[in-house]
């Protein structure tokens, strides 16, 4: 099981928000808090600055790309000196739309998106990234990765028969490529180099993807150690310092991750649900559910509705950002 496309494919809701933005010089564009949103921003055409709250300043050249993580608010124009635009409006940036809009006058293109994460849910893997990734343009180390852009590009820039059912599927590869990239090229980031050298590190991967293949097999200490080659008191050591997690911790927080989706997605008897996910008994499940989530299973079902497909929105040109 792969683990990095399980954690995404589970903890994010619905369908991204995709968009290729035209701009032209000066422009300013204001990104509020968004704290259960991973976005991405690629300089498609021109260069830009990213500054944050914090005050931190990127140069964006031209086929890079930014991580956006956790949503954190920044400014993204095409000067330093250039005043500061509107906000970027909440209804543009809904789940599910794709944006596009002429560019032939356009001094900067960008090409953006977002997912909605699922609420209260941050997987340490996420959580362990850092506010802000700048990834440089590279062709020749990350060919995939410039290809998977312009074909993203190309199906943002022409409104072609089926190009909404394209459009999600390359922004899922871009972001792929793109965590990949820093992920294998960064493990001894600071901010993240506990999940990138644990999926590095072949024993505690094949136990990760031992769990994530598997969640609902009574897993112990020793028998993932088993798969990981180790002993136990070695395994455990070792999981605990590159996951952040016991092992058996991790384990009950994917379940219980697992189990949250499944109430909202489907509707499974709560019987089935704990089963699928590792647990004996109802109650047992019931009660460990109460414990991490602050409500039991039936409630938690009844005030989170089902994470459905966003509906794609009509094409229409996007409002320049200019100051």
């Amino acid at each position: 099981m792969d683990v990095l496309s399980d954690v995404l494919t589970v903890l994010r809701t619905g369908r991204p928000f995709a968009a290729r933005l035209p701009r032209t010089a000066p422009w300013s564009d204001h990104h509020r808090d968004h704290p259960e949103g991973f976005g991405v921003q690629i300089m498609v055409r021109g260069s830009a600055i990213l500054t944050t709250s914090e005050g931190e300043i990127l140069h964006v050249g031209q086929g890079d790309a930014v991580l956006v993580p956790h949503g954190s608010p920044h400014r993204f124009a095409d000067a330093l000196d250039t005043p500061a635009g509107r906000p970027c409006s909440q209804s543009e940036e809904r789940s599910g739309a794709v944006l596009r809009a002429p560019d032939d006058e356009a001094t900067h293109i960008v090409v953006c998106g977002a997912y909605e994460l699922a609420p209260g849910r941050m997987h340490p893997l996420i959580a362990s990234m850092p506010d802000f990734f700048h990834l440089p343009a590279d062709p020749a180390a990350r060919p995939e990765l410039t290809n998977a852009i312009a074909m993203l590009d190309g199906e943002l820039r022409a409104e072609r028969s089926g190009g909404d059912t394209l459009v999600p599927a390359l922004f899922d590869a871009v972001l792929m490529y793109l965590l990949r990239a820093m992920l294998e090229g960064n493990a001894r980031h600071c901010a993240i180099a506990g999940w990138a050298t644990a999926l590095a590190d072949e024993p505690i991967r094949r136990a990760l993807e031992a769990i994530h293949a598997a969640p609902e097999r009574q897993w112990t200490v020793a028998s993932l150690g088993d798969v990981a080659g180790l002993s136990r008191s070695a395994f455990s050591r070792r999981f605990t310092e590159l996951v952040g997690q016991p092992p058996l911790g991790y384990l009950t927080f994917w379940r219980l991750t697992l189990a949250a989706r499944l109430l909202t997605d489907t509707d499974a008897p709560l019987a089935a649900v704990s089963r699928q996910v590792g647990y004996a008994s109802e109650f047992a499940f019931a009660a460990a559910f109460k414990r991490d989530f602050g409500q039991a299973p039936g409630r938690f079902r009844k005030q989170h509705p089902a994470c459905e497909p966003a509906v794609a929105a009509p094409l229409r040109p996007m409002v320049s950002g200019a100051a």
